[in-house]
């Protein structure tokens, strides 16, 4: 049966806490009007890292493929100091914001962690994986409902988006920190990386473009599915990302 129950009404306690896990990848079926489901933190960290991901890629693809020379003297321009700058800024505040993140997941409510922790040892959501993908393919004619994010998407942003990014912000890291000198305390702390990837800087670049290339093709792959989920699904996507309510367009389970 739907869980009908109002989302700050108490609810009875669901097992332990990997039953938990299973529980809140896979609650479908809700008949309310509408669920509060992301909290300030969610949304403030969404809104604030998809800035700074345009301002990464678009700095990122400039400073791998740089612009042409401009006019004038040299001593006048600025003009790639400015590009790496705002990439360096950008890097620092995505980690910040990414550290929040992973901190929120314990501090907010149940949805917040749902980002970290798709239950990959449940039959029954790999089950709900199969049935969005036959979805999204157009091949059901009839999409469930989801609270939070439905287990495809779930699976999708730990894989495309969440060790991308750990890879991305690593990497990235440890290449400023090779600009900082080997004496810096930056190459202390993410010198290991470089090693750690075979001693080959040049390589570590090319791990670091690639990253920036998956999580472009997410970002597309995301937008395009939000819109289209808000379309033709059951419940909104894009405005519950700013109001932080879940609004369902039928009250059939």
């Amino acid at each position: 049966m739907a869980d009908t129950t109002p989302d700050d009404a108490p609810k009875p306690k669901r097992g332990g806490f990997f039953d938990r896990v299973v529980d809140d990848a896979t609650e479908a079926e809700s008949v309310a009007a509408k669920v509060f489901v992301y909290d300030g933190g969610v949304r403030l960290w969404h809104w604030v890292n998809a800035l700074c991901i345009v301002i990464l890629c678009v700095t990122g693809y400039l400073i791998a493929s740089p612009p042409p020379s401009v006019p004038g003297e040299a001593s006048e321009n600025f003009l790639f100091g400015y590009i790496r700058m705002f990439h360096f800024a950008a890097g620092q505040v995505l980690a910040v914001m990414f550290l929040f993140r992973i901190i929120w997941a314990f501090v907010g409510n149940h949805h917040a962690r749902q980002l970290f922790l798709p239950p990959v040892w449940s039959g029954q959501w790999w089950k709900e994986v199969l049935f969005e993908f036959r979805w999204y393919a157009f091949l059901e004619p009839d999409p469930k409902k989801y609270i939070g994010h439905n287990p495809l998407a779930q699976i999708a942003m730990f894989t495309l988006f969440v060790i991308p990014m750990v890879v991305m912000i690593f990497t990235g890291f440890a290449l400023y920190a090779e600009g900082q000198g080997t004496e810096s305390w930056w190459f202390a702390v993410f010198g290991w990386v470089i090693f750690a990837l075979g001693g080959n800087s040049f390589f570590v670049h090319t791990v670091h473009h690639v990253g920036m290339w998956v999580i472009i093709l997410f970002t597309m792959v995301h937008i395009y599915a939000a819109i289209r989920e808000d379309i033709m699904s059951r419940q909104s996507l894009v405005s519950t990302m700013i109001s932080g309510w879940r609004y369902f367009k039928d009250d059939k389970e």
